[in-house]
């Protein structure tokens, strides 16, 4: 990118949204559909406490996809991914992608990186920037390296010492595997690699080269440091009920080692930590304080029970229960916001409406698992994954997964001036309420008149929608795909709730402009 563009600065406010009309029309089923257009949040984000903020002290709030190619190039245009699938994303009322960036790629060999490759995940970035869409870059991997049925680690950082390589499939090779075992080993004790250089430190290297390209692109709203990490040959202490110290202290110095070096050259993008993946579904983590302020706690919600059947179970109502009520203990520890980078894999619309109910009763935001199928570590099969079924076709019509749709594309509050108080989606009435105080989080308060933003998909009120604001004025057009609301002067608390039909009404009016 040309230095004029790369700049100093990082607080843009996110652009119009330019989706393309008609695409975004089809994609939603109404002809008469408009892009969305709102300004959504002032970047760079923060975080105070549990809440992830924006430049101004509102709270942020997403709702997004992943969007992760596992096969070469690594890239999503390579897959296919272009304008019109941002402007389709952007229509359905998402803010979000949590995008692959695969080591393998960044660094073929050791200490030589691919900046060819990271500029193509940099115009990805930009494009979805235009369409109102922030990016979480995701050093993502699963089972380490394709000679494991994996991806993400180059050949040369996959060290097993010729153990035996049995091929179970994904995830069944983390606990049958003896190589792959044995390579998470040598990974998590940073064995030294090729030029005798500690692996974790031509890992914690790449990050740096990644972060000190990224940390002045527009749209960047935090680094995934690993997906899913796996304890390695020890698993098993891990699964148990004492848990793991030892493994997790390795963890936590792993996190340090490579926030340390993305802080040498990038001090306040957000970076998103995650435990071991045993914490996803069975376990807790013993980690110790992550000690760093600008940071999100990265989590994934899949149940065990439905991961053996792959069919809905009813017992995974608590075992998710008991995954966020984790991630609420994890996030109070660290002082930082969490995030539910991943759920999903299914076609079972039991199991995708219960977790984002259940995120929505603890005011979480969440990345749905995935844009699109085609992946070769899943226990999915085919495009149960998906909600676009082929990257290379038009996201209309029979190539997107509506049903799927209808329960994802749901209205949520994505930038609130103050402090959330809940928010609830009644998808069978088409109700949905919110409520907040006027207060900044950490202190302090808003001017008059502040702006905060309710994604409302067309999906869920295609003839339009009431709205009925107390404490605010309502100050977009009648069925906008983006409700902003202005808070009036005064007022301690804002209560919002939006219905099928019906007149807006607000508790005050913006002041009439001054004469020119």
């Amino acid at each position: 990118m040309p230095a004029e563009r790369r700049g100093t600065t990082r607080r843009p406010r996110l652009g119009r949204r330019l989706a393309a009309a008609a695409v975004a029309a089809v994609a939603i089923g109404s002809a008469g559909a408009a892009p969305a257009s709102a300004t959504g949040p002032t970047l760079p984000l923060g975080s105070h406490g549990r809440w992830i903020t924006d430049a101004e002290g509102r709270v942020f709030v997403t709702h997004g996809q992943n969007r992760v190619d596992k096969r070469p190039p690594y890239a999503p245009d390579g897959a296919g991914f272009d304008e019109a699938d941002a402007a389709f994303l952007a229509a359905e009322g998402y803010n979000s992608v949590r995008l692959g960036v695969i080591w393998t790629a960044v660094e073929p060999q050791p200490g030589r990186y691919d900046d060819a490759y990271l500029a193509r995940i940099e115009r990805t970035v930009d494009l979805l920037h235009r369409h109102g869409i922030v990016s979480v870059l995701d050093f993502h991997q699963d089972m380490v390296n394709e000679r494991y049925q994996g991806q993400g680690f180059p050949d040369w950082a996959a060290i097993d010492d010729g153990g035996l390589n049995l091929h179970f499939g994904f995830p069944n090779n983390q606990f049958l595997n003896p190589a792959l075992l044995q390579a998470y080993d040598s990974f998590w004790s940073n064995r030294a690699g090729p030029g005798g250089v500690g692996l974790q430190d031509r890992y914690a290297d790449a990050w740096r080269h990644v972060a000190a390209r990224f940390r002045a692109v527009p749209g960047v709203a935090g680094y995934d440091l690993i997906n899913e990490p796996w304890p390695g040959s020890t698993f098993l202490r891990c699964i148990g009920p004492s848990g793991c110290v030892a493994e997790d202290a390795q963890l936590h110095a792993f996190t340090q080692r490579v926030s340390r070096r993305i802080r040498t050259v990038d001090p306040r993008t957000p970076i998103w930590f995650e435990p071991y993946s045993t914490f996803n579904s069975v376990a807790d983590t013993t980690m110790p304080p992550i000690g760093e302020p600008r940071a999100v706690l990265s989590f994934h919600a899949y149940c065990t029970a439905e991961g053996v059947t792959l069919a809905y179970d009813p017992s995974c109502e608590a075992s998710d229960r008991t995954v966020f009520d984790r991630a609420e203990r994890r996030s109070a520890l660290d002082h930082v916001p969490a995030v539910l980078s991943e759920f999903g894999a299914t076609n079972d619309l039991r199991t995708l409406d219960r977790i984002v109910r259940l995120a929505d009763e603890r005011m979480v935001g969440w990345q749905h698992w995935a844009y699109t199928g085609h992946d070769p570590t899943t226990q999915a099969s085919g495009d149960a994954q998906s909600i676009v079924l082929d990257d290379h076709r038009p996201p209309t019509g029979d190539n997107v997964v509506g049903r799927k749709l209808e329960v994802l594309s749901r209205p949520y509050p994505q930038v609130v001036a103050g402090t959330p108080r809940g928010w609830s989606y009644e998808r069978d009435a088409r109700t949905f309420r919110a409520g907040w105080a006027t207060a900044r989080v950490g202190g302090g308060t808003f001017p008059a008149y502040a702006r905060s933003e309710i994604a409302i998909p067309r999906r869920q009120y295609p003839a339009g929608y009431g709205v009925r604001a107390l404490g605010a004025a309502v100050v977009s057009p009648p069925g906008a795909p983006v409700l902003e609301l202005a808070t009036c002067p005064g007022a301690g608390s804002v209560s919002v709730t939006v219905t099928r039909g019906g007149p807006s009404t607000g508790s005050c009016a913006l002041p009439a402009p001054a004469p020119a």
